[in-house]
């Protein structure tokens, strides 16, 4: 099946280029026979340069040069055709056209390798996340599971969303958040995170500890001189935002504790409700805003209730007109059944809106209570 695929989508880009690189073609041809064709007074010669500088818009280096080649061979033909190859007129034009697909050349050259050195980044930052954020269960206690991560089109880097899930003596525990920043050091501060969070999941009794665990992992980590360097940002400034939440087993009820993140949604009756907690948190990593404890608080979550936990990458994201994807309507509108359906609904709706690219990472978790 994924051979199929990728033969499919081989094929695809083939015939893309393909219909392309037939413009800068056709322009020489078209342009040849016009010019040879012409009153004498009329010269389109200097149009051929379009063709080569076309092909380094989309094809690499070799191919532009042989597109340069063929037009600075059909400028000859011009030249013999209608006066001769030492024609001034003519022979100035050829040097140009001559420099001119050198020029566009050499672009093309620059062009393709940045893209190899972006394919790499991208390679290397995908592979870092992969390790760090497993794949969640279909299953887990009597909730029904589905995650997804959308990477954005638009960067090299990938952000920081990040969720997990671990599973405790009584129930089932949540973690949703994004990291400031992008990159590989995103990537290792997520990874810290959710290291704390899968260590501490089990062990610790009340959410508030689990919390307040979590806050100490990051905020110790903040101490380290030289975080964030790279990106030229000081320490102190590092932190993530991060919902975190524990469904009972025995209980119609889930704890929440919203430290900076966008308020989980709750579908209930085909209803939409933003879990919004009476007291915020500030994110993790800034514990010096703080008055005041974590505290929890609970909301009903009953059979056949889904809880949807996201990143702002969704909520930030806008179409042409700039207008920031509404998902509580998207949600509320809605009509299929399980975690997956509204994961899949949402993913392609969100593209949608998006024209097909998004500008920054996307993390969606669904949690399905199934009795």
């Amino acid at each position: 099946m994924g051979t199929a695929r990728f033969a499919a989508h081989a094929g695809r880009s083939r015939g893309t280029y393909d219909i392309r690189l037939a413009l800068p073609l056709s322009l020489i041809v078209i342009v040849t026979v016009v010019d040879i064709l012409a009153p004498p007074e009329v010269h389109l010669g200097p149009f051929l340069v379009a063709a080569p500088a076309l092909t380094a818009s989309f094809a690499g280096p070799r191919t532009t040069g042989l597109i340069g080649a063929l037009a600075v061979l059909a400028q000859a033909v011009v030249a013999v055709a209608r006066t001769s190859l030492t024609d001034l007129n003519h022979t100035l034009q050829i040097i140009s056209l001559v420099l001119i697909s050198l020029l566009v050349t050499f672009l093309a050259r620059l062009r393709e390798r940045h893209e190899q050195q972006l394919t790499q980044l991208r390679s290397v930052a995908r592979a870092a996340q992969e390790v760090v954020l497993r794949p969640l269960p279909h299953r887990i206690g009597p909730l029904r599971l589905a995650a997804v991560y959308l990477a954005a089109e638009a960067e090299a880097q990938i952000g920081g969303d990040l969720y997990a899930a671990a599973r405790t003596t009584g129930g089932s525990r949540f973690l949703i958040g994004d990291v400031r920043g992008k990159g590989l050091e995103a990537i290792g501060e997520a990874a810290r995170l959710l290291g704390a969070f899968r260590a501490a999941a089990h062990w610790q009794p009340e959410l508030p500890a689990l919390t307040a665990y979590l806050e100490a992992a990051v905020s110790s980590d903040l101490d380290t001189p030289g975080d964030y360097a790279a990106d030229g940002e000081g320490d102190g400034e590092a932190f993530t935002t991060a919902a975190v939440l524990d469904v009972p087993d025995r209980s119609s009820v889930l704890k929440l504790i919203n430290c900076g993140h966008p308020p989980p949604l709750l579908l209930h009756s085909g209803g939409v409700t933003a879990l919004e907690v009476r007291e915020q948190a500030p994110p993790l990593g800034l514990t010096a805003f703080m008055t005041t404890g974590f505290a929890a608080q609970d909301f009903p979550f009953a059979a056949g209730d889904i809880v949807l936990l996201y990143t702002d990458g969704v909520i930030e994201t806008r179409d042409r007109h700039g207008t920031f994807y509404p998902l509580a309507d998207r949600v509320a509108a809605w009509s299929g059944e399980g975690p997956e359906a509204l994961l899949r609904y949402l993913c392609d709706d969100l593209r949608r809106h998006a024209g097909g690219h998004l500008g920054d990472d996307a993390a969606l978790v669904a949690i399905l209570r199934e009795r």
